[in-house]
């Protein structure tokens, strides 16, 4: 693997497909922005590809979305979450300044 993963195509994954996990949690748009910490705005912006996806709050939606058994599989699914983007995420090498 390489030192970086490709953020931008993760992100543009669970842009594409955060309107369907956000439904399938049963979550209305301003009870996912406040687990994530943004706003309802900010959140319906960026479901409608209005407002590109910050990597803090993919890594925030991946969060609440890894914790469900339904959305967990439907990231691994859409490609969102992979063996790749696990190991980047936790390996502390990766994520340490330098």
């Amino acid at each position: 693997m390489s030192d970086d993963v490709n953020k931008t195509a993760y992100i543009d994954k669970m842009a594409e497909n955060l309107i369907v996990l956000r439904t399938k949690l049963g979550l209305k748009q301003s009870e996912l922005a406040n687990k994530i910490g943004v706003s309802r705005q900010t959140l319906l912006d960026t479901e409608k590809r209005k407002r590109p996806m910050a990597w803090s709050t993919f890594v925030a939606l991946l969060t609440v979305f890894r914790e469900n058994e339904g959305t967990r599989s439907l990231l691994n699914h859409f490609g969102i979450y992979s063996a790749e983007l696990q190991e980047y995420l936790t390996s502390p090498d990766k994520n340490t300044p330098k």
